[in-house]
């Protein structure tokens, strides 16, 4: 491996959880930000030679990013983005001021997800991808929008407490 590919893989491997958060931020469907995440791993290598190295590497990474995302959604026909560019822009320099030790909280919270039993994940599930509120959410699970609505602030307390004690165990707790 060259000193130039060897660099290029250094620099995408640190900034690799920050452009995966930022494309999570905009892209819903799973599999869709791992084939997004993909062609920007595969854009950055080959135009890695394009890069300035008086930039953040982040900053100009996610500039590519966006760009992947851009042409996700025109390949679904989609005529414009969810957010304007104005939004577009205050993401792109939220996440490339974002700090690794965040990122690595951001990956306790979806273990602690994980290991929540099926119906408090479900209720996550419910609120938190599909966007629904604890009205909606009550029929589908056969409680009452008040009984959802604490279910979710207990599973909250746990998903806090949970992503605390492993951020402590990581040694990243602030």
């Amino acid at each position: 491996m060259d000193n130039k590919t060897a660099e290029a893989t250094r620099l995408w491997t640190l900034a690799q959880p920050t452009i995966s958060a930022f494309v999570t931020s905009l892209v819903r469907e799973i599999h869709d930000r791992d084939d997004i995440l993909q062609e920007v791993a595969v854009a950055v290598m080959e135009s890695f030679g394009t890069y300035d190295h008086s930039r953040p590497f982040v900053a100009w990474a996610i500039g590519i990013a966006r760009n992947q995302v851009g042409l996700y959604f025109r390949r679904r026909g989609r005529e414009r983005l969810v957010f304007d560019p104005q939004a577009m822009e205050q993401l792109e320099q939220a996440f490339a001021e974002i700090r690794p030790r965040d990122v690595r909280i951001l990956d306790h919270l979806e273990e602690c997800i994980q290991s929540l039993q099926n119906r408090a994940r479900n209720l996550c599930r419910l609120r938190y991808e599909h966007d629904l509120k604890p009205l909606a959410i009550a029929p589908r699970v056969g409680m009452s929008a008040n009984g959802v609505a604490k279910a979710l602030q207990r599973t909250r307390e746990l998903l806090r407490e949970c992503v605390e004690k492993k951020a402590i165990l990581d040694g990243i707790a602030s």
